[in-house]
């Protein structure tokens, strides 16, 4: 059974709470997932892997995860780029998601329990807006259905931290005219020509943007759940949003409310209007998936992270200084599986709102002091660091040893070190010879295909930098 050690920040209160969940040993997390308008960008991926820590942290503690990644497959932005390419928008949307989940594939993220889509869920957001209306939340206007936020008004703001009185239009539907109040979010919009629709009691149309998610939420958590994550940038109007719906309709929803930073470009927000979007593969043109995943990973959930190509880099010699002494320690000791416990301070870390920054803090620590015990030749200690640091870093998704075997590196690496041991033989002889610019050539060409060489007491050795 889990214990109760776990604190996270609640957007909701503003404080950072002790995690107590609905079901004691169980925990059931909702996570605003993809648009797909169009392929993800870096910023999106991040908060895939924020989550998926965040899931590997739980289930570590103990606690049997239940994991909703929605997908909104159906959009005013998908719909747009279906008009302006021609095709089919049910197609953009299954195309981009295949896509966001190729990357969150790449970058070691698990797959959630369920991963539902909008256009699957019509009955239970029709159940939904009919319990609204019945309860004087909502009202129809033709075929449009809207939440009066009126109705809320004592609610309505908290999780944003807003007044009422200070909030614009929704400016969600081109009939704005229509609402009883210009503030009022449609949960429902009716039918137009040449856009996809369902049939509702108020007519044919399709779901608004925060509707789905409340309905698919409680279908596969409950009324009642434990925690709902996603970008600081959903807060409002979103999550506000379906924070009244729900509970406007009865059910408690979310009880902790977790947002992570965003990703920015010289301060300034991903945006392909602005045309400062990075994506997947312009990271991995630089460095390997682990390493990209290490680099998104490596921040603090609710930090903003500037992007800059020398931050990615630090990152990357950041985890092979990890990953340089699992192998040197594999090398002396063969295979160390990882540690059953984790160290005290690496648990305090994670625990205390998920603070990896610390955490890594705890595993470069381990590092340094494996590497002194390899200088020195104190086995056991190698042992003992190297099975810590795997254990640690398979807890983050980064266990150098399970990424090369996935990568299958261990099956390539009797090739490769074949190979360079002719290379090494040869530079060895060139510089018996004293033909410093032959040895020099060869450790170059070496370096040049990934492959660093390095001169030991014990002889060269090499690791290999890139995949």
């Amino acid at each position: 059974m889990a214990s109760v050690s776990l604190r996270l920040y609640d957007t909701s209160t503003r404080t950072v709470r002790d995690f107590e969940p609905l079901k004691p040993g169980r925990v059931g997390l909702y996570v605003c997932g993809a648009t797909p308008q169009t392929a993800p960008h870096i910023g999106h991926l991040r908060s895939g892997v924020i989550y998926d820590l965040l899931v590997r942290w739980l289930a570590r503690s103990g606690y049997e995860v239940t994991f909703a990644r929605n997908v909104t497959d159906v959009d005013d932005k998908i719909l747009a780029v279906a008009e302006a390419t021609g095709v089919p928008w049910f197609a953009v949307a299954e195309a981009n998601q295949r896509v966001f989940n190729r990357g969150y594939t790449t970058l070691g993220c698990l797959d959630p329990t369920i991963e539902p889509r909008a256009t699957g869920h019509v009955p239970e957001m029709i159940v939904l807006m009919r319990r609204l209306i019945e309860k004087g939340h909502a009202y129809n206007v033709g075929d449009d259905v809207y939440f009066d936020v009126k109705s809320w008004a004592a609610r309505y703001g908290r999780l944003s931290n807003q007044k009422l009185e200070n909030m614009r239009s929704a400016g969600d539907t081109p009939n704005e005219d229509l609402k009883r109040d210009p503030r009022d979010f449609a949960l429902w919009k009716g039918a137009k020509p040449g856009e996809p629709s369902w049939e509702t009691p108020w007519g044919p149309g399709r779901p608004g943007w925060h509707l789905e998610c409340s309905a698919m939420a409680t279908k596969y958590l409950g009324a009642t759940f434990d925690i709902h994550g996603g970008g600081v940038d959903l807060i409002f109007p979103h999550h506000e949003n379906e924070i009244a719906q729900s509970q406007a309709a009865g059910d408690g929803f979310a009880r902790y409310w977790m947002h992570n930073g965003l990703l920015t470009i010289d301060g300034e927000k991903m945006s392909k209007s602005i045309g400062n979007v990075v994506y997947l593969d312009d990271l991995l043109a630089r460095v390997r998936p682990v390493e990209a995943r290490y680099y998104l990973a490596s921040a603090h959930y609710r930090s903003i992270i500037d992007f800059t190509p020398g931050a990615l880099d630090e990152a990357a010699a950041a985890y092979q200084r990890i990953e340089g002494f699992v192998v040197r320690a594999a090398e002396a000791l063969g295979d160390v599986k990882p540690s059953a416990d984790l160290p005290a301070p690496f648990i305090e870390a994670l625990d205390d709102d998920l603070g990896v920054p610390q955490a890594l803090a705890v595993v470069h620590e381990t590092v340094r002091a494996g590497n002194s015990a390899l200088a020195s030749g104190d086995t056991s200690a190698v042992r003992e660091a190297a099975s810590a640091v795997r254990a640690m870093t398979g807890v983050l998704g980064f266990d150098p040893q399970a990424w090369s075997s996935a990568a299958g590196e261990d099956d390539l690496r009797p090739v490769v070190e074949a190979l360079v041991k002719v290379a090494l033989d040869q530079r060895q002889a060139a510089r018996a010879r004293k033909d410093w610019a032959a040895a020099d050539a060869i450790r170059d060409g070496l370096a040049e295909a990934g492959i660093v060489v390095e001169d030991t007491p014990q002889g060269p050795r090499f690791d290999i930098r890139r995949g």
